[in-house]
């Protein structure tokens, strides 16, 4: 805090008639203050305004002076200063003195009045006490200074971090805008994966349905016996209810399918799959069913559940590569009371003795596109359908998976208060005739799709050739163990398991570099370039019977 300089704690004194001034002078200096002698009034204004502690003064030096520059200056005083006014009178009690002392105190303000005569202890005591009182004001001036400083240095930290405030805040808009544009570029990049994704195995999948069906036309446009062209025909027909299938899948994904619940007895809705799932799946893979007694119907729609629960199969089928288990459960699930889902439920689950997903993936794992399995071989929309298909029931969905240990992917489905139909139409039926084997030439057709194969195995027999079917690459390396008589290696690219039809080529350049092999796919891009560079020929799905015929005699 700032102490008053001398000029400040000086007590001014006027005192123009005899010893008075020089006499208070010396009594107030030998008590320790500090005093000046004026010799007029405009000189106790001039200094007064230097800065003072108190003023004494006689009555005679104020009586019939002009005030008004004293008066108007300490009546301009900051908030803080109350400058003391001690006034030396006389014993004159004349009404126009007496009227003049009660202006004085008016207009003087910190004014007291000292009596003629005056003891010396009274007259030191009475100026000491105004000397402190003038020091607590310069006291009070000091903090209303320091707190002038503090606001003023806060208001200077303020506008200097307003300022940087106003600098990040700019900075992060940049930033936010930039981020924005990266969000849309990786949002449209995101958007072509997905539809080089979709559009990759969606292709594949419709490539070997369009086999199915222009092949079958080429072999009916020959005469053909009558039960031969009613196999070729119910190819065909399998072949465009799966097409309707996999548009049913998309249009679930899409949510532009509306879903006909009604009540369904899952246990004999899910058995009388079986022939389906064992077509679908393949013969190292087991269906286990475990339902409960007393199960409750389920109300969903019965076209739509059948594709879950295919779409699960052979996801399980596909995480089980050297085969396994397949556990299909249904149980009541009364009074449920999961997030928004609330009442009786039944609880349908599919578990694999698979290798099982990672939390990275599980977290994707409904994302639409979103597949681990090679490119033609899924389009990334089994699980995003089953998804769907849970939440416009009114259910759930589920994932329990350890890595190594299998997955088990549980729904929730509502409870019908129904009973359901006797009646049931299924939406796929796969059984196909078995085909009736000739006895010219030998191939070794290599394909997992049934349907397919099927097909191609008539066209190669109308083409006179006898067929050897292999439904995978480890498949066709065992069926061309000891020798066997093959002249020809039918292959299609995308396959089950860890070979492709490429490296399938090359190991059997390897084992019997003489046979040789033509590849076909509905995806050709996939591997196109590495047939090209082992020199196999490559036919693209669909095909004619001409070019298949071409094909095979090229090689």
């Amino acid at each position: 805090m700032v102490s008053p300089d001398a000029t400040q704690s000086r007590i001014l004194i006027l005192a123009p008639i005899g010893r008075d001034a020089s006499a208070s002078a010396d009594l107030l200096a030998h008590a320790g203050l500090t005093a000046e002698v004026c010799t007029s009034l405009p000189e106790l204004t001039a200094e007064v305004r230097r800065g003072a502690a108190a003023i004494f003064v006689t009555e005679e030096g104020l009586f019939g002076k002009d005030l008004h520059e004293l008066v108007d200056w300490l009546s301009r005083q900051p908030a803080w200063s109350d400058l003391p006014v001690v006034v030396l009178t006389s014993r004159h009690e004349q009404t126009a003195v007496v009227t003049w002392r009660k202006q004085l105190i008016d207009a003087l303000g910190n004014v007291s009045f000292m009596e003629r005569p005056v003891q010396p202890i009274t007259l030191t005591s009475a100026m000491q006490s105004a000397v402190r009182a003038r020091m607590r004001q310069y006291e009070v001036r000091a903090l209303i200074q320091a707190r002038d400083r503090a606001a003023s240095d806060l208001e200077a930290l303020i506008e200097a971090r307003t300022a940087e405030l106003a600098a990040t805040n700019a900075k992060l808009l940049q930033e936010m805008a930039e981020r924005e544009e990266f969000e849309v570029a990786l949002r449209q990049a995101q958007k072509i994966e997905a539809i080089g994704q979709l559009t990759g195995g969606v292709a594949h999948d419709f490539n070997n349905l369009l086999m199915v069906i222009s092949g079958g036309v080429g072999l009916l446009q020959k005469p053909q016996p009558d039960e031969r062209r009613q196999r070729i025909l119910d190819g065909m027909r399998n072949a465009a209810e799966r097409g309707a299938g996999l548009s049913k899948q998309l249009l679930a994904f899409a949510r532009r399918k509306p879903l006909t619940a009604e009540p369904v007895d899952l246990a004999r809705r899910i058995n009388g799959m079986r022939d389906l799932l064992d077509r679908t799946l393949r013969g190292d893979v087991h269906v286990e069913t475990q339902f409960a007694q007393d199960l409750w119907p389920a109300s969903v729609d019965p076209a739509e559940l059948e594709l879950v629960l295919l779409n699960l199969c052979v996801n399980a089928r596909d995480a089980m590569p050297h085969g396994g288990t397949i556990t299909v459960r249904a149980e009541n699930a009364p009074a449920v009371a999961e997030g928004d889902l609330r009442g009786d439920f039944v609880r349908l689950a599919v578990a694999d003795s698979g290798f099982g997903m990672t939390p990275e993936i599980i977290a994707k794992a409904f994302e639409p596109f979103f597949t681990t399995k090679e490119i033609g071989k899924g389009s990334g929309l089994g699980l995003p359908q089953v998804h769907g298909f849970a939440k416009q029931s009114g259910g759930s969905v589920a994932i329990d998976s350890t890595l190594g240990a299998g997955t088990t992917i549980t729904l929730l489905l509502p409870r019908s208060a129904q009973m359901p139909s006797s009646v049931e139409q299924h939406l796929i039926d796969l059984s196909v005739a078995a085909p009736k084997v000739t006895s010219r030439g030998s191939m070794l057709l290599v394909e997992d799709d049934n349907e397919v194969a099927a097909l191609v195995t008539e066209m190669l027999r109308d083409l006179g050739w006898v067929v050897t079917r292999a439904a995978s690459a480890e498949a066709a390396l065992g069926a061309l163990a000891n020798n066997r008589d093959i002249a020809l290696v039918f292959s299609d690219i995308m396959m089950p398991g860890g070979m492709n039809g490429v490296e399938l080529a090359r190991e059997i350049r390897r084992r019997r570099p003489s046979l040789p092999v033509v590849l076909t796919s509905g995806y050709s891009e996939a591997a196109a370039n590495d047939a090209r560079a082992e020199g196999i020929n490559l036919l693209p799905k669909p095909y004619r019977l001409e070019e298949l015929d071409a094909a095979l005699s090229a090689a």
